[in-house]
């Protein structure tokens, strides 16, 4: 019901020309309203899901941009970041805690094995599963980002207001995931 609503109200809005906060959309060559040319936001403004998926892009984005001189992807520094505190761990294990398909962590892994940063050993317990540990050149490129890492969680402290603000928001992400 409220699907219909909105799909009829958003219509209704586009071709009346009227826009977000109702400002006037652009106007074709013709002067028929634009609809490709301003997007009316108003009904996600407050989604939940939506607004968690801007800021994940946010994110990374500014993760990128902090370590683009060192080539590295998030999902790689998380690899690292957890082997490094856990040594041996099963592929499977690292795959589930990061919250990566199986198929896509055996790629990450080759990567990193590729650069030296990590090497697959036969497990001590059992000898048909491999575990994962950080090489030396792993922990010394490690140290070299986290200075990097921690400037940037700095950054995004400073924009959420302060350390009170972003243990608030880690309190309530916390729920949405327990």
């Amino acid at each position: 019901m409220a699907e219909g609503f909105v799909g009829n109200a958003c219509g209704i809005l586009l071709r009346s020309g009227v826009g977000e906060n109702g400002v006037s959309m652009p106007k074709t060559k013709n002067g028929e309203p634009n609809p490709s040319s301003a997007i009316d936001f108003s009904m996600m403004e407050d989604a939940v899901g939506y607004r968690l998926r801007r800021a994940q892009l946010a994110v990374f984005q500014q993760f990128n941009e902090a370590f683009a001189a060192k080539d590295l992807r998030p999902t790689d520094f998380a690899v690292l970041l957890l082997l490094s505190c856990n040594q041996g761990l099963k592929q499977s294990e690292v795959a589930e805690a990061l919250g990566i398909q199986r198929a896509n962590f055996v790629a990450i892994v080759d990567g990193l094995e590729e650069k030296g940063l990590v090497e697959r050993r036969k497990s001590e317990k059992d000898r048909r599963v491999q575990a994962l540990y950080t090489t030396r050149a792993g922990s010394d490129y490690l140290k070299e980002l986290m200075p990097i890492w921690a400037e940037h969680e700095e950054r995004l402290i400073a924009r959420l207001g302060g350390t009170r603000e972003r243990d608030q928001l880690i309190h309530l992400l916390k729920r949405l995931c327990d």
